[in-house]
């Protein structure tokens, strides 16, 4: 039988995208939204996992994300983010079962102006990135075969995201003003669902030799958010042309654009160490917004 894998949060952009890839490659993923397992109960994720046979590996997509709304709603991140994350891991670690949990950029300041390596010392400056950091300390004292992928700027054709909000002001709009001072790597939820696949693949069937850790993985290549909308807003006048062009884009400074929770000025990811011990090489974020733009703009492929 192919492995069993547990991927929670499946109803969310990057859940869905890894049940999918995961059935794909050939494994028996299992999708539990937060109607099924909550994992910020810890009674849900015991029922949840105990009432199924032979699971092989638990792929934590489940995250409370709203970072602007964490400042005014702390618990709620908290629940989710650092309770979820030990909650999964004292019942996967109960009963045997190996953890991959997904994390971010921003548990760094952004203080550096090297891409930042897994060994660099964290440091948030909002809730969020507070509460993802709790939690991975919560994975890595409550289980110890475990992966934690921090990743960047997720976006992707499910959900709320930033290459769709783009899009859709950018057809509504003359103009945008968007962040030229903050500097990141564009991540796909599908390169992202891909290099989980690779991870669950190191995984399954590997009791002594697997990698544990944590490991970076995010688009090839850094931008700022100006950057990328410019990016978004091109590829798309290229595909679909619009009468009269697109909305232009304007630079702003940080301190133009006010927002509730601070964000990291720098937060590019080394992902060197992935790349060595499982294989997996990040394709360039400019290409996969391309796969991207095409999927949202053309899904039939006609064009």
């Amino acid at each position: 039988m192919n492995p069993r894998i547990v991927v929670t949060g499946s109803a969310g952009m990057l859940g869905a995208e890894t049940v999918g890839a995961l059935r794909r490659a050939g494994f028996r993923a299992v999708g539990l939204s937060r109607s099924v397992m909550d994992i910020a109960r810890p009674e849900s994720v015991r029922s949840a996992l105990g009432a199924m046979d032979a699971v092989d590996l638990v792929i934590n997509c489940a995250a409370y994300t709203a970072v602007d709304k964490a400042e005014s709603e702390p618990g709620a991140a908290f629940a989710v983010n650092r309770d979820g994350a030990a909650n999964l891991a004292g019942e996967c670690a109960r009963l045997g079962i190996p953890l991959i949990h997904i994390s971010t950029d921003y548990v760094f300041d952004g203080k550096s102006r090297l891409p930042y390596k897994e060994e660099h010392p964290v440091n948030p400056v909002n809730v969020y990135g507070l509460s993802k950091e709790q939690g991975e300390a919560a994975i890595r004292r409550g289980i110890g075969r475990h992966i934690i992928v921090r990743t960047s700027w997720l976006y992707g054709a499910g959900g709320r995201n930033f290459v769709k909000t783009i899009l859709g002001l950018g057809m509504e709009r003359d103009e945008l003003r968007v962040v030229c001072d903050q500097h990141g790597c564009p991540t796909w939820s599908s390169d992202l669902a891909d290099c989980l696949v690779r991870l669950a693949e190191g995984v399954s069937g590997n009791s002594g030799g697997v990698g544990w850790g944590t490991y970076h993985f995010c688009g090839k290549g850094v931008a700022t958010w100006y950057e990328f909308a410019s990016a978004v807003l091109a590829e798309a006048q290229r595909r679909k042309p619009r009468p009269g062009g697109m909305a232009k884009v304007l630079p702003v400074a940080t301190g133009a654009y006010p927002t509730a929770a601070a964000r990291p000025q720098y937060s590019v990811l080394d992902c060197g160490k992935i790349e060595a011990v499982f294989g997996v090489r990040p394709p360039a974020w400019e290409k996969s917004l391309e796969r991207l733009i095409e999927e949202l703009l053309d899904p039939d492929g006609s064009a």
